[in-house]
């Protein structure tokens, strides 16, 4: 079992970040010791690594909630994660192209800025 330190430190998250998302519901199987402390099983980071991916893909925390709670339904459900997680696909894939042609930008400008610097020599 790991102490919300230790699974914040594994999930490279907050603490508070984590806390957060237990208080959320996001986290299935974080059980509480004599202390009523959060630990966490290797499943349940597990779930943690996923919530993580998640949000870094910009999922808002609701629809989250949504994908973990029909998880937790079972299979009867594949087929909504699977449509939940395809639409996720879909705007990560456009944030990528985005990302992807703000670096060019950033790479032409530096390209533009060298020639100039090294014009001067």
């Amino acid at each position: 079992m790991f102490t919300v330190k230790q699974a914040a430190e594994k999930a490279g998250i907050s603490e508070h970040t984590l806390r957060y998302y237990t208080d959320q519901g996001l986290i299935p199987g974080v059980a509480r010791d004599e202390n009523n402390k959060r630990l966490f099983s290797e499943e349940s980071l597990g779930y943690l690594h996923l919530v993580v991916c998640l949000r870094g893909c910009g999922m808002p925390i609701g629809d989250i909630k949504r994908f973990m709670t029909l998880n937790l339904a079972g299979d009867d459900t594949l087929e909504d994660r699977y449509q939940i997680l395809l639409e996720q696909e879909e705007r990560a894939t456009a944030q990528l192209r985005e990302a992807e042609e703000r670096l060019a930008m950033l790479r032409r400008k530096l390209g533009h800025y060298r020639e100039r610097i090294e014009g001067k020599k």
